[in-house]
């Protein structure tokens, strides 16, 4: 008898919805990032790409939990002297809600090529509506 080696291209690959609403940013991403690495399924491989598409809806009403919305800051750098640029996150709900939900996925998955590849497999919309009917999602509890 052999070991069975999942691989990128016998893996099938199902659509999710992650509903957010009234549920904790941080909750929503750990669902989010085991559904898109795969590990899910009872032929999970850590080095083969097996995950699913995950779609996720009312990403506006996502919460946090204790004082971390008036405290939590988001950084980036520009790369030029003096380019460090700070958002607060009251700010960042208010003009691009999905961005919250999507830099907390990919802070849970791994910086390698397998995970650029799930996360460009993350869809993520501010409001309940989806273009993703036809794929026929299963709903996430």
């Amino acid at each position: 008898m052999k070991t069975y080696m999942a691989n990128s291209e016998k893996t099938e690959r199902k659509w999710f919805v992650i509903d957010a609403a009234g549920k904790p940013v941080g909750k929503i991403a750990v669902a989010a990032a085991d559904l898109l690495r795969g590990k899910n399924k009872p032929e999970f491989t850590p080095n083969a790409d097996c995950g699913d598409f995950v779609i996720v809806v009312n990403a506006a009403s996502a919460i946090l939990t204790g004082k971390k919305a008036e405290q939590k800051v988001y950084r980036h750098h520009s790369g030029w002297v003096g380019g460090l640029k700070e958002v607060s996150y009251k700010t960042v709900m208010a003009t691009k809600p999905e961005m919250v939900i999507e830099k907390a996925v990919k802070g849970m998955i791994p910086d390698t090529v397998i995970g650029r590849a799930a996360y460009l497999r993350l869809k993520v919309y501010a409001g309940a509506e989806h273009p993703h009917a036809a794929q026929k999602p299963e709903l996430v509890k």
